[in-house]
C-alpha cells in the first residue's frame, strides 16, 4: 500500500487550501491506497475523517503534526496531545506512552521547524520523515544519512497545502493499513518505505544510494 503520512486539510490548518474531498480526489488519481491528516497542532479532522472513511471505504487517518519547542514532529496513534508547547523529548514521552509512532518531520528543511542535529540528542523516536515535498534535495540527503545513522525507519510524504503538491512522496507499506493501529505497528516494526511518484506511478526510493 501507498499511503501519504504528512498531508493538511484546510478545516485546521489555515495554511491549507485543500478540502478532504479534494485531498482524496487527488490521492485517489494518482493511486494512493490512503492518506493521512496530520494538521498543525490539531486532531480536529478525526471524527469527519472517521466518518468519511466509513461513507466511502478509503482510509484516512488523523495524526497530528505538533511544533515541539525543537521542531516539527508528526505522531500517529494518540487520543490526546499537549496543548501547550513542549521540548521535543516529552512530547515524544508522551506519545510512546500512549502507544503511539512519532516520525520527526522534515528534519532539515531550510526553515528551522526541523529537529536538526536534536535528533541525536532525543531518544524514543519511531522514524524519520527522509522525504518531504516541501524540502530541497540536500536537506533530503541529510535526512536519509541520519535515518541510516540512526537506525530507524523512513517514510515519505507529501506535506501538502495545494491539490499540486498531493502524493508527490508516499510512504509503502507491504502489510494492509487499514487502521490507525495497523499503521502504528507496521511503522514500529519498520515495515515501512519512501516513495515519490513518477511517470504515473510510484518507486520505492533508494536509501543505500
Amino acid at each position: 500500500m501507498f499511503i501519504d503520512m504528512h498531508m493538511h486539510e484546510k478545516t485546521f490548518s489555515s495554511d491549507s487550501f485543500l478540502s478532504l474531498e479534494e485531498m482524496v480526489y487527488e490521492a485517489r488519481i494518482k493511486g494512493l491506497d490512503g492518506i493521512c491528516i496530520t494538521d498543525h497542532d490539531s486532531m480536529g479532522l478525526v471524527e469527519t475523517a472517521a466518518a468519511y472513511t466509513e461513507r466511502t471505504g478509503y482510509p484516512i487517518f488523523v495524526g497530528i503534526e505538533f511544533y515541539s519547542l525543537q521542531g516539527d514532529i508528526l505522531a500517529f496513534g494518540i487520543d490526546s496531545y499537549p496543548k501547550e508547547r513542549v521540548s521535543a523529548q516529552e512530547f515524544i514521552d508522551f506519545v510512546n506512552a500512549q502507544g503511539g509512532i512519532t516520525i520527526s518531520a522534515h528534519p532539515f528543511r531550510n526553515n528551522r521547524r526541523g529537529l536538526e542535529d536534536n535528533l541525536d540528542k532525543v531518544k524514543g523516536l519511531s522514524a524519520i520523515e527522509v522525504l518531504n515535498g516541501s524540502t530541497l534535495p540536500d536537506a533530503i540527503n541529510t535526512a536519509k544519512e541520519y535515518a541510516k545513522k540512526l537506525g530507524l525507519p523512513a517514510t515519505g510524504a507529501s506535506d501538502c497545502h495545494v491539490t499540486d503538491k498531493v502524493g508527490v512522496y508516499a510512504t509503502y507499506f507491504p502489510d494492509e493499513i487499514r487502521s490507525s493501529g495497523d499503521l502504528v505497528r507496521a511503522v514500529k516494526a519498520g515495515r515501512c518505505s519512501p516513495a515519490y511518484y513518477k511517470e504515473g506511478s510510484y518507486h520505492i526510493y533508494d536509501l543505500l544510494s
